[in-house]
Formats: structure tokens, sequence, C-alpha cells
């Protein structure tokens, strides 16, 4: 694997591929905004039946945050942003 493949963005990319998964048979979507690759921040953002959703912070708090640190020792910390 090269090192673009190991990244943490890469691997972001491919967890965040599962949970989109999951989101869309909802009409909802998710988008990586960016990963820091120093500190471990991933932030990321709502998109169509998501924003607004009263569901959305479970969503994301269990499915999103809680995956992302389970798969990824890497990621410290994962912010929801506007």
């Amino acid at each position: 694997m090269s090192d673009d493949q190991n990244s943490l963005t890469a691997q972001v990319e491919t967890v965040l591929a599962e949970v989109r998964k999951m989101i869309q048979r909802d009409g909802g979507g998710l988008e990586l905004v960016s990963v820091d690759e120093e500190s471990g921040l991933v932030k990321v953002r709502f998109q169509g039946a998501c924003v607004g959703c009263p569901s959305a912070a479970i969503t994301f708090q269990s499915a999103i945050e809680r995956t992302l640190k389970q798969a990824i020792p890497q990621v410290q910390t994962v912010e929801l942003v506007p």
C-alpha cells in the first residue's frame, strides 16, 4: 500500500464510505470537510435529509464519531460543522 492509501485522510474516507451507506438510505449525506493529520481532528458536514433532522445529533455521536474513533486510533476528535 502506498503512503497515500495509509494516510489518515484515506483511512477516514474508507470508514465514512460505510457510514454513508446507512445515512443515504434515509435520504441524507455526509461530506468529509477536513482531516488534520497531526492532531487527529476530523470535520464532517451533514447533507440532504440530515440537515435539520432531529436525529442528526444521535447519528453523529453513535454512528459517525464512535465508528471513526473505534476504527482509527489516530482520530482524536470529530466535529460536525455547518
